[in-house]
């Protein structure tokens, strides 16, 4: 069974950074793109930033810019480098396969708060 662990939130002021880690157990990690999905109060998850097997990144409009997605197969490790930080942010921040989740059992997430 596949388990995704997410860790690095926080608080942060605007403008801040935060880098945010996901450990992926089994070999979903290595052939699957891999994406950040966030959830914010009241409205629903969606998927802020995607990379494939070979590195190929995108990124929502919204953060296109600020964020930087990255991966090491080595590690099985997926992460999320989060720069210039905005109130708009604020959200649970959860890592699956993209641009459709595969692993139905989501983790625990991890919650960015920015403010000030």
């Amino acid at each position: 069974q596949v388990q995704l662990v997410e860790s690095g939130g926080g608080l942060v002021q605007p403008g801040g950074s935060l880098r945010l880690s996901c450990a992926a157990s089994g070999s979903i990690f290595r052939f699957f793109p891999m994406g950040w999905y966030r959830q914010a109060p009241g409205k629903e998850r969606e998927l802020v930033t995607s990379i494939t097997d070979v590195g190929t990144t995108t990124y929502a409009d919204s953060v296109k810019g600020r964020f930087t997605i990255s991966r090491d197969k080595a590690k099985n490790t997926l992460y999320l480098q989060m720069n210039s930080l905005k109130p708009d942010d604020t959200a649970v921040y959860y890592c699956n396969t993209s641009p459709l989740p595969k692993v139905p059992n989501w983790g625990q997430g991890t919650q960015v708060t920015v403010s000030s």
